[in-house]
């Protein structure tokens, strides 16, 4: 049997960046061609970024795109690197977009994977399902590809195929089979969500048995707005077998000698196959280049707890935010709270101390021991902490207007994010906002105050859960000998917004060990009250809460972007509409 040494570059692409992608592919090809690789992958719309949303409306940019494939595969051969087969995603397109009035059936953009070879681009492959739920708007943009392409290499026969193609029977997958194929390659674009890696693995071993082929599944990693991806890229045997696999969350390159069954003799004849498929055959005569050396062993990353893998996941997702789009560093308001000590702890592992700077914000209401709290936790973390009175400027206001009751609550939220953007503005940091889900579902928040902020790094995290990242990444720390981040008092104490006295989150929303499983039934589940009523929830509770959740719908909608965690995120996910008079009714 042939044995392929196949390189998984598990990278971290930038949206709308095609000359650093395209150097990304030619320094992990020569890192792939150094350890000995004979044949490259690199994930899913590697050139352009992913997603790439409207821009694929934009001409000029598809051109670029088709473009700047070309030019790689010139400049890999120029590189000394031409005899290495590459395969990368990149937008394509064979005709005017489907929103056009030239629009022509059948024809249009296309999620495309092409085989770099010898200086020119010798096959193509164009995405044959294409999602359309929760983020992906892929029948948006795209017209899905009716042709599998297989190309020969090292005298084996390898089917392409792109993200979607593998989570859905039949398509690319049936007809690997009736082709034969010894290998279906898989790149990705696949957006991390909290135990995804759990079903990522059956459901390879699933898509092994349909094609009876070993399967290549790379996807990339890093932060887009929203989106995080976290590679776990992997090598699984037609029988099932987990071959190698890839860490979470760092860019790898994973190498590993994999035994194939040979092609055939000749080449069997294109024609359809099943689910009305096509079938393409393209030969790479050129000999590849040795796999000198000991044999390549990928070896197996282990899974972690949930908890370590949703830090990493915010981390990575908070970095990219900031990093890509530029920011020198980043300010928040740090009141002593769980919500807000987390949130720094992340930007600190995130960017370092020196780009993370803390503002303690207090008014007549703040309590000495969280004006404490939060200067214990910018002594743990090394930020550059700051204070600054807000009481002489809410004093002002209440001079010159008459206001009582909420309002006063409210306009110290306001003065809070006044603040916080005067100094976003003078000196570059982008805000970040602390409100975890649980608080955005309730409308548990001010406009235009606490909510203030370019970027919620919490958006997608429950309080609940909050509360068991703070304890896992102090438990983190002591184990490696270090100082953990976050002062035991945020989180042990009950949480409040301290904007009047006495005040206790407590005092408007149910204990959080109740509301949140009802939230998370309501909005990541989309249960009914006739659902959440069966699964155990008091009644006249359910229906507190789900009037709190539908009339904040205006809020949530005016919130700042931050890195989806769940199955169901604000935003990308959870589209409802803000006016809006349906209502479960008790």
């Amino acid at each position: 049997m042939p044995t392929l040494r196949l390189a998984l570059s598990q990278v971290n692409p930038t949206v709308g960046d095609l000359v650093g992608n395209a150097d990304l592919v030619r320094r992990w090809t020569r890192r792939a061609a150094d350890a000995g690789a004979q044949f490259v992958l690199f994930p899913e719309m590697m050139l352009t970024g992913y997603p790439v949303e409207d821009l694929v409306f934009r001409r000029s940019f598809v051109a670029a795109s088709q473009a700047a494939l070309h030019r790689l595969a010139a400049d890999l051969a120029a590189d000394g690197l031409g005899d290495l087969p590459v395969v990368v995603g990149y937008l394509d397109a064979d005709g005017p977009p489907q929103i056009s009035s030239d629009a022509e059936p059948g024809r249009g953009a296309r999620n495309a994977a092409a085989l770099l070879h010898g200086g020119a681009v010798v096959a193509t492959y164009f995405k044959h399902h294409l999602p359309n739920y929760g983020v992906f708007d892929e029948d948006r943009y795209f017209v899905p590809g009716d042709t599998l392409t297989v190309v020969r290499v090292g005298g084996v026969d390898v089917a392409l195929t792109i993200c979607e193609d593998l989570w859905q029977a039949g398509g690319p997958f049936a007809v690997a089979r009736q082709a034969g194929v010894g290998l279906v390659v898989n790149i990705n674009g696949s957006p991390y969500e909290l135990n995804k890696d759990d079903i990522r693995l059956p459901l390879v071993r699933r898509r092994a048995a349909e094609a009876g082929a070993t399967i290549a599944y790379v996807n990339m990693i890093g932060g887009q707005d929203e989106l995080v991806f976290e590679g776990d890229s992997m090598i699984v045997a037609a029988d099932g077998t987990l071959l190698a696999r890839a860490p979470q969350f760092v860019e790898h390159l994973l190498v590993h000698d994999v035994e194939l069954p040979a092609a055939a003799a000749a080449l069997a004849a294109d024609g359809e196959l099943a689910d009305g498929m096509r079938l393409v055959r393209t030969p790479i005569d050129a000999a590849l280049p040795p796999a000198d050396g000991p044999a390549a062993v990928g070896g197996i990353e282990k899974p972690v707890a949930d908890e370590a893998e949703v830090w990493r996941a915010l981390v990575l997702g908070l970095r990219d935010y900031v990093d890509k789009n530029r920011f020198p560093s980043v300010v928040l308001g740090l009141s002593g709270g769980i919500d807000s000590a987390v949130v720094a702890a992340l930007a600190v592992d995130a960017l370092g101390p020196e780009r993370v700077v803390g503002v303690s914000l207090p008014s007549r209401h703040s309590s000495e021991h969280s004006l404490g709290d939060a200067e214990d936790l910018a002594k743990r973390t090394g930020l550059d902490y700051r204070v600054q009175p807000i009481q002489p400027m809410v004093d002002t206001y209440l001079a010159n207007m008459s206001l009582s009751g909420v309002t006063v609550e409210n306009l110290q939220a306001r003065v809070r994010g006044v603040i916080l953007m005067a100094l976003s503005n003078q000196d570059g940091h982008l805000v970040l906002t602390t409100g975890n889900k649980s608080e955005l579902a309730v409308g548990y928040s001010t406009l235009y105050g606490d909510s203030v902020g370019g970027f919620n790094p919490v958006k997608d995290v429950w309080k609940t859960l909050i509360w068991r990242l703070a304890k896992w990444r102090n438990a983190d720390a002591a184990n490696r000998g270090e100082t953990p981040p976050i002062p035991e008092s945020s989180i042990g104490k009950p949480p409040s917004a301290e904007l009047s006295p006495g005040q206790l989150d407590s005092d408007t929303l149910p204990d959080y060990q109740v509301l949140d499983p009802i939230l998370i039934g309501y909005v990541d589940g989309d249960l009914g009250r006739d659902g959440l009523v069966a699964a155990g929830h008091d009644p006249a509770v359910i229906d507190r809460v789900l009037r709190m959740v539908d009339t904040a719908e205006y809020k949530r909608r005016q919130s700042a972007p931050g890195t989806k965690i769940s199955m169901k995120a604000f935003g990308r996910d959870r589209r409802l509409p803000i006016t809006n008079r349906w209502r479960e009714h008790g």
